[in-house]
């Protein structure tokens, strides 16, 4: 299964814009093929959001999910 995965923010400089990921089968499985390929972005704050909802813990992906990688930001 693949996984085409969204870049946005400073997160593009260390990642490019766009990637796509063999045989990830949830989100926990996601970060840590993402610390292996890039091990800078271990040091590094961001959320990751499915088909446009920010996932806290691990969820399952499947082929149709979208993903997104999102620099860590806050609101006032």
């Amino acid at each position: 299964m693949q996984i085409k995965i969204i870049i946005f923010g400073q997160l593009c400089d260390l990642l490019g814009e766009n990637l796509v990921l063999d045989n990830i089968a949830d989100t926990d499985s996601l970060t840590a093929a993402l610390h292996r390929k890039y091990p800078e972005l271990v040091n590094t704050k961001y959320m990751i959001a499915v088909n446009k909802k920010l996932v806290v813990g691990n969820i399952i992906l499947s082929n149709n999910n979208t993903v997104a990688l999102m620099p860590a930001f806050s609101g006032g």
